[in-house]
């Protein structure tokens, strides 16, 4: 018979509404923190990968006195390695004295 007895009311509704609340806020920022690291890891990837491919297509033309006639070619001769599942290179030869077009692409997991 307390249930009418004023003072004796719980806070846990207050406390547990700031709480879930909390948390919410807590998971968001983790959320969105995750995917900027992530967005940037991936460029840093790319830009990793067009640096490598760019020193392994001057050194070719200095050493051997010709730009690589494939990607292919890199790879097999100057150990040019990435996920294919991850990255698309698009190399177009232009001529064994004229420097290649090289893109490179992220492929989304998503799709």
């Amino acid at each position: 018979m307390h249930r009418f007895i004023p003072g004796k009311r719980s806070r846990l509704p207050g406390h547990l509404s700031r709480l879930v609340i909390f948390c919410a806020i807590l998971i968001a920022v983790i959320y969105f923190s995750t995917s900027a690291l992530s967005r940037r890891t991936d460029e840093e990837q790319i830009q990793t990968l067009q640096t490598q491919l760019w020193q392994s297509i001057v050194h070719c033309y200095c050493v051997e006195g010709f730009y690589p006639e494939s990607l292919d070619y890199l790879k097999e001769n100057y150990d040019i390695t990435y996920d294919e599942d991850r990255f698309f290179v698009d190399y177009q030869p232009m001529g064994s004295n004229m420097v290649p077009d090289v893109t490179i692409i992220f492929r989304d997991g998503d799709s």
